[in-house]
């Protein structure tokens, strides 16, 4: 009996053996042009008998930059139901840091149903092209979600089953999406395992529209245009323009720009994306930065005027000879080729040009201590659309800090510090500063008494530097008048001499005309 059992499987074995054998000198010796047309009409002779139809959502399409939005879709949807039946999951964190999400594994495969209709997805990834060790997953493994249904139901499955399939999973991606605060990464990254343009934490900056020190009126006003901005999809397109607005913020060091930028993006529920332009090398991987962010975001260059020569001093510098060149180092040549070579059209091009309308519904702020150094190219009304002055502290400002850190809506204290910031000017860094109790004693009164001596420290100091400047001033001009007088005199000294030095050579003349003459005078 046991026999017979062990003869009945080694049959079987040996054909599965045989079949394997087979299939390797196959793909080995057989050419590939001669292959791929074998492989070609088997794959239709076995749709006469395969019923079922088989569509691929790959992650990356071929040449595009970003993640295919169908494979992000389907990859949300079956984060909810499909994963529930599946034997191999993976997790992820999400909103707040408070829960995961699961997801199903790679090589792991889930059945559904769609109006009685059964069909299947597969996760799986293709091979790499060549096979190397490494304890690291190959660079061009690419994953994607395969969907398998009958021939039968094609037109539902491709009609409103996969565009329910789209719906859901960008609606389960928005109440799930954690907001990210990226930076962009060196090129040298860009590239091989663990590829990353950008790289990103959790943003979760508590700054509110509520809490920003600033002109209640201002405040309202920059409010009501954000909010007009994420409403108007239809209005953009309608009007031909990219659904994108330009700030420009600019103020003084220690007045609420950064600030102004994190409540932006949580009035609006944007990423934001900080942009740091002295590591990016040309305007080549600038468009590749671009093209790498999402809708719905910001994006900032902060500092501006000191990231790169984009400023309006646009000076024609002499070239240098060669034999000067030549006696550069190597590290010095080495420096020049490592400094970034982003222009000022370049960037234009990004945020106004045709680069710009790669993705919707995203604001670009720049932020900057000194407006006038920019080049006016560069922050046009339709590049930056609307111009926000950040200025010192004012007194209305000055009550929004007070409810913040003293939980104060008056105090009689606050005529006097009216008074002062009347006089003087303080940046809301500062005032918050010294509102911040430094110890557990310091009560609400302590902190005012400890603003209004900064505040009557500041005003001493900026009186003693206005008369300094001043002084220095008058002296200038009195520098400039006694070189001016000097000048003068010397100029009229000047003309004095010549005008003797000439009287002199018209008396020569004469006397030399009269001797000619033979007549002595």
């Amino acid at each position: 009996m046991m026999m017979m059992m062990g003869e009945m499987w080694a049959k079987p074995g040996s054909l599965v053996a045989g079949a394997m054998f087979l299939w390797v000198m196959f793909q080995q010796y057989t050419p590939h042009q001669f292959r791929s047309y074998i492989e070609k009409y088997s794959q239709k002779l076995v749709s006469f008998v395969y019923p079922y139809i088989q569509i691929t959502f790959q992650e990356y399409s071929e040449n595009r930059y970003r993640r295919s939005e169908a494979y992000v879709a389907i990859e949300n949807y079956l984060s909810v139901d499909a994963s529930t039946r599946a034997k191999r999951l993976k997790a992820d964190v999400i909103k707040d840091s408070q829960s995961l999400v699961l997801s199903m594994d790679e090589r792991e495969e889930v059945r559904e149903e769609f109006k009685g209709v059964k069909l299947w997805w597969a996760s799986d990834k293709n091979p790499p092209k060549m096979q190397t060790f490494s304890f690291a997953p190959a660079a061009d493994e690419k994953r994607y979600y395969k969907l398998t249904f009958h021939k039968n139901h094609r037109e539902m499955i491709v009609g409103s089953y996969l565009n329910h399939v789209m719906k859901e999973g960008k609606a389960i991606e928005v109440r799930n999406r954690q907001r990210k605060l990226f930076t962009n990464n060196s090129s040298d990254t860009w590239y091989g395992y663990k590829k990353a343009v950008w790289s990103h934490v959790a943003f979760e900056h508590p700054a509110r529209f509520e809490t920003l020190a600033m002109e209640p009126k201002k405040k309202e006003e920059i409010i009501n245009d954000l909010t007009i901005f994420s409403r108007r999809k239809e209005y953009y397109s309608k009007i031909g323009k990219a659904w994108k607005r330009g700030y420009l913020l600019y103020g003084p060091p220690g007045t609420g720009k950064s600030t102004m930028i994190a409540a932006m993006a949580n009035l609006l529920d944007y990423d934001i994306y900080d942009l740091e332009l002295t590591s990016v090398k040309d305007n080549t991987e600038l468009r590749k930065l671009l093209i790498d962010t999402r809708s719905k975001s910001i994006i900032v260059i902060e500092d501006i005027d000191c990231s790169l020569d984009l400023t309006g001093q646009r000076k024609k510098k002499k070239e240098k000879e060669e034999d000067e060149e030549s006696k550069d180092n190597s590290i010095t040549k080495k420096g020049k080729e490592d400094e970034s070579k982003v222009t000022l059209s370049g960037l234009l091009n990004v945020i106004d040009g045709l680069w710009s309308t790669c993705g919707e519904e995203r604001l670009i702020v720049f932020t900057t201590n000194y407006v006038e150094k920019l080049d006016p190219a560069l922050i046009r009304r339709g590049r930056m659309d609307k111009h926000i002055e950040l200025s010192y502290c004012c007194f209305e400002a000055f009550k929004v800090l007070a409810k913040n850190y003293l939980d104060l809506d008056s105090h009689h204290l606050f005529a006097s510090i009216r008074r002062l910031m009347e006089e003087t000017n303080m940046t809301p860094a500062d005032v918050a500063e010294y509102l911040m109790p430094k110890t557990i004693t310091d009560d609400p009164g302590t902190c005012l008494e400890n603003l209004i001596q900064a505040l009557g420290t500041a005003k001493e100091e900026a009186k003693v530097k206005a008369e300094k400047e001043a002084k220095e001033k008058e002296e200038e001009e009195e520098r400039v008048k006694a070189e001016k007088g000097a000048k003068e005199k010397e100029a009229t000294a000047g003309e004095v001499k010549e005008k003797e030095m000439s009287d002199e050579r018209v008396t020569e003349n004469g006397v030399a005309a009269v001797k000619e003459n033979g007549v002595v005078s």
